[in-house]
């Protein structure tokens, strides 16, 4: 049976925690930044956790994560 390849582009983006958790980064921070508050540029700079209705789909992308 041939190794399953990871897809590259998730390993990039996604980070898997030692309890096996999914984490990513929070979208709309890249631009058009002066009308957001100082606040919600702050929050948008943590990690959270991926939702758990797209965590099987994750774990197919990264199998070996």
């Amino acid at each position: 049976m041939p190794k399953m390849k990871t897809k590259r582009a998730a390993a990039k983006r996604f980070k898997v925690t030692g309890s096996g958790k999914i984490m990513r980064m929070k979208a709309y921070k890249s631009h058009i930044l002066t009308k957001k508050s100082t606040k919600r540029k702050r929050n948008l700079r943590k990690a959270t956790e991926v939702d758990q209705t797209n965590v099987n789909s994750m774990k197919r992308l990264l199998p070996y994560a």
